[in-house]
């Protein structure tokens, strides 16, 4: 009697090395934590994933805690040089277009992996959400000291007691172009979205 069709038996999983693996691995959880949430990322759910046995995954990852915990790591590292793309790098005499840029390019970063935004932005999950709080404080860090002397150059009155809440008025713009692209796609492109959103910045932070 020939096997049933509609039961075939698990495909041997195509040999690679951990080290080869462990990026599809974490392709995969980030699939299962966007669509479901971090706690549905199990070994069960990546190996059934992709279709390969429990051992497989464990050859790249020890348990659960250790894979996810590569997967927030991994993720974050993009989100922060997203972030950090946003920040004026030319001179410090910065212009409209230096910050249209800048926020054209980290508009650009969320198109191009707009999982990653979705899964640490905002999550409510206390691991994610420890994990992009720490991204933040090294971006508000990092346009604490770029803004300052651009302040400082444009003559700004009372830069430095001004700098936090102008800081504060950088980041959160980000933040909100993110959101907008994520929640409204199809309305804005990064290049349209960058421009309005640049402008309105360097205007807001000029007239201070």
């Amino acid at each position: 009697m020939s096997p049933d069709p509609a039961v075939q038996p698990r495909q041997r999983a195509q040999h690679l090395g951990p080290e080869r693996r462990r990026p599809q691995v974490l392709d995969i959880a980030l699939q299962i934590a966007v669509e479901h949430g971090i706690a549905a990322v199990t070994i069960a759910a990546v190996s059934e994933r992709m279709n390969v046995t429990r051992p497989v995954i464990y050859a790249c990852y020890a348990d659960r805690v250790e894979l996810i915990d590569a997967l927030i790591q991994r993720e974050e590292g993009y989100l922060l040089a997203g972030i950090l793309g946003v920040l004026p790098r030319r001179r410090v005499e910065a212009d409209e277009e230096v910050f249209v840029e800048g926020f054209r390019a980290l508009l650009e970063t969320i198109v191009a992996r707009p999982a990653t935004w979705r899964l640490l932005y905002g999550n409510p999950d206390p691991a994610v959400a420890k994990s992009f709080g720490r991204g933040r404080r090294v971006a508000v860090d990092r346009c604490r000291r770029r803004l300052r002397p651009t302040l400082l150059a444009w003559g700004t009155n009372e830069a430095d007691r001004k700098l936090p809440a102008l800081v504060e008025l950088w980041v959160s713009a980000g933040e909100g172009a993110a959101r907008t692209l994520l929640s409204h796609p199809g309305e804005w492109t990064p290049q349209d979205l960058g421009a309005f959103v640049g402008a309105a910045v360097y205007r807001a932070l000029r007239s201070a």
